[in-house]
């Protein structure tokens, strides 16, 4: 058994590739919620809908989010009204967030209702919410000369990650809990995998609650890390730009830096073989190969290379 804790794009691939070696019920995804958000009424967990869209072989292969064969006639009648469209949802894609909506309302908690689309998916790979709590990610930013509070979503979609972030808070983390599926996965796993994932924005939400980061420590030997940024860049998102907005090195060796308090290993990119040293004397052993996952052949060799790392067959 492995469990992933995971963004959205990046860690969907990373987990399409287990799947390709290792049966899909043996593993568990841990997912971010900090990125869920409630619009035109509906809660949407973007991250959690990446991860089963693309291991139920439906997402757009062009976004990288979203449904493939994609139609947006809702968003266009409510243009026509005048309504809010920045946050573009397809019509299909509103159907899955109406039935969340609609199941949270009748008492259902996050993590069954993750359950339950997961298996309208036909997606074995068990997927679960960090916590059924309220978690948010607010990032602040300087605009128009004065400091704004932009939720995760306004910032990444509304205002294309551009503007530059002084902080980021992890609203409510104080007192979100992680559910005991969450707390056994992590007690339990073989083998627990950092996904490819934005440190700040992805894998940080779910580090903020305090039982979960704990726990994680306990386990430091047997986790393992995927470096998202190679030689300077983030393979897709505001990571590496982020990281340097808030004082961390936007680099492997940054990451591993992040991550050290829980991680005993981390896999970076052959560009960064120069690094290697560095991270070494962090007390993390490094492999280093190719991790840009252009195609579902990339993502298995490499999930198969994390898993010889620990040696989990």
């Amino acid at each position: 058994m492995i469990a992933i804790l995971s963004g959205g794009v990046g860690a969907a691939r990373f987990a399409a590739g287990v799947t390709q070696i290792m049966e899909p019920s043996e593993v568990t995804i841990i997912s971010n919620v900090g990125d869920d958000e409630v619009m035109h009424g509906l809660h949407i967990s973007p991250d959690i809908d990446t991860v089963i869209y693309t291991l139920g072989n439906a997402i757009n292969p062009e976004t990288g989010w979203g449904l493939k064969d994609e139609t947006w006639r809702v968003m266009e009648a409510l243009g026509d009204y005048g309504g809010e469209t920045w946050f573009r949802l397809g019509d299909k894609d509103l159907a899955t967030h109406m039935f969340r909506t609609h199941m949270l309302a009748s008492g259902k908690s996050l993590t069954k209702i993750t359950e339950l689309i997961r298996q309208r998916w036909g997606v074995e790979v068990n997927v679960l919410p960090a916590t059924n709590d309220r978690l948010r990610t607010k990032l602040y930013a300087e605009i128009d000369g004065r400091e704004q509070e932009l939720s995760f979503q306004e910032y990444f979609v509304r205002h294309a990650h551009e503007p530059e972030i002084k902080r980021i808070v992890y609203e409510n983390s104080s007192s979100a809990l992680p559910t005991r599926e969450v707390t056994r996965a992590i007690e339990t796993a073989e083998l627990i995998i950092v996904a490819p994932s934005n440190p700040l924005l992805s894998i940080a939400p779910i580090l903020s609650i305090a039982p979960i980061a704990e726990s994680l420590k306990t386990r430091r030997d047997r986790i393992v890390a995927i470096s998202p940024i190679i030689a300077g860049a983030a393979v897709k998102g505001p990571a590496a730009k982020l990281m340097k907005e808030l004082g961390f090195m936007p680099s492997a060796l940054g990451v591993a830096q992040f991550y050290r308090d829980f991680i005993s290993a981390i896999v970076i990119d052959e560009k960064d073989a120069d690094l290697k040293d560095q991270i070494s004397a962090l007390n993390i052993e490094v492999l280093t190969t190719n991790t840009l996952m252009t195609d579902p052949v990339v993502s298995a060799q490499l999930a198969q290379q994390v898993l010889k790392l620990k040696k989990v067959k």
